[in-house]
């Protein structure tokens, strides 16, 4: 069973895994078991034990009768969970479906609703706009130290 863990370090066995999450791990208010993997940020999806998942071990050794072919779903949405009860396998259409979307970007922007699918769009038009705007200057200078390699006059030249 542990075999099928991607990036588990070999020495493991199911009990010394066990262990060593929870070892690693602190309960909040919420009722969250949140795991401290490698690196200092929380948040996001952690990797204990090698470079395993730490919500795909956690599911092995907490559940049992874990299928590689299936994702892992937190349905607390918490991604440094793993609390046994809140993870469960689903497909990966289904994950990709019921996963949440913020109301604001990482930006801290607000975030419209979609007619055609009654969601948040996935890109913020502020942020979409200031990306594009950004592309725009970087195009433009690397056109004008074109021109300016060829000894041609630079837009900025031929306008005055």
């Amino acid at each position: 069973m542990l075999s099928d863990i991607k990036g588990l370090a070999r020495h493991f066995t199911a009990e010394s895994l066990r262990e060593y999450l929870l070892r690693r791990s602190v309960r909040t208010d919420d009722g969250c078991l949140i795991v401290r993997g490698y690196g200092g940020q929380r948040g996001v999806y952690q990797k204990v034990a090698g470079r395993a998942w730490a919500h795909i071990a956690a599911f092995v050794v907490f559940v049992g009768d874990y299928d590689p072919t299936l994702d892992v779903h937190h349905v607390c949405n918490v991604k440094d969970c793993i609390e046994p009860t809140h993870l469960r396998q689903v497909t990966r259409a289904e994950n990709c479906r019921i996963r949440s979307r913020s109301p604001r970007c990482r930006n801290g922007h607000e975030r419209e609703i979609d007619d055609r699918t009654g969601q948040y769009r996935r890109a913020c038009r502020a942020c979409n706009r200031e990306a594009q705007r950004r592309w725009r200057e970087r195009q433009a200078a690397e056109v004008a130290r074109a021109r300016a390699g060829y000894g041609a006059p630079s837009r900025a030249d031929e306008l005055s």
